[in-house]
């Protein structure tokens, strides 16, 4: 099972590891500033954990209302937090 510091080493190869959930592979991708990668995997998965990483992406983006959305999608309450601290807490939690 990887941790989170695991996953944060992981950041430094080229790829997420194969290993990963489809929503740890776009964090991966979202923690390397890599939006368009990170949504286009969101955007194939329409189960829970992808849609709380969809609506953090859309808050990194500034787009508030959709990820208003996405985040009742996800059945979350809305995070008003810094961005760092949600996508560590989203990480921890999937992992």
């Amino acid at each position: 099972m990887m941790t989170p510091v695991a996953f944060e080493r992981s950041l430094s190869q080229a790829a997420p590891p194969s290993a990963c959930s489809p929503a740890l592979q776009a964090m991966w991708w979202a923690a390397k500033d890599d939006w368009n990668a990170a949504h286009a995997i969101v955007m194939k998965h329409d189960d829970a954990a992808c849609a709380w990483v969809h609506a953090h992406l859309h808050r990194v983006e500034g787009d508030v209302s959709n990820a208003h959305y996405w985040y009742r999608q996800a059945g979350r309450p809305a995070a008003s937090g810094g961005l760092d601290a949600e996508r560590a807490a989203i990480i921890a939690a999937l992992l």
